[in-house]
């Protein structure tokens, strides 16, 4: 028995993961956007959709179809390993790395919150480095 996908023409198998490749990298320019000021806006998917040229619906559903998950996913996703980082490795206030990723403080310790199970504070404090010193 033959089965769907092996009816489906390679080439729209192929298109997929282009779309899917470019709305990844999308996001990583748009955050990078974000964080070095040369936007000032979070996109949404419709954003993220009109700038592959392709309409919102399609590239959601392309994404869910290609990885499984929603394409919300993989932005919050990254902005987590951003805000990660930036938690660990700079003294930046937790309200400036809100505001630099367009997020009020108390929301965005609530989004946080929500994915980690802990607050900005809470992660930042169980993960600075310690130095030992030795006399």
């Amino acid at each position: 028995m033959e089965t769907l996908a092996a009816k489906i023409p390679k080439k729209i198998f192929a298109r997929q993961h282009e779309i899917t490749a470019d709305y990844l990298k999308a996001i990583d320019k748009h955050l990078d956007d974000i964080l070095s000021g040369a936007a000032i806006d979070m996109y949404e998917i419709r954003d993220f959709a009109e700038h592959l040229h392709i309409h919102p619906t399609h590239l959601s559903n392309t994404i869910k179809l290609t990885t499984g998950k929603a394409p919300c996913y993989f932005i919050e996703h990254r902005i987590l390993d951003i805000v990660r980082d930036q938690l660990v490795n700079t003294n930046m206030p937790i309200a400036e790395i809100a505001r630099k990723l367009t997020y009020d403080p108390s929301n965005f310790t609530k989004f946080f919150k929500h994915f980690e199970g802990i607050t900005p504070n809470k992660y930042r404090q169980s993960n600075q480095k310690t130095e030992t010193v030795t006399i």
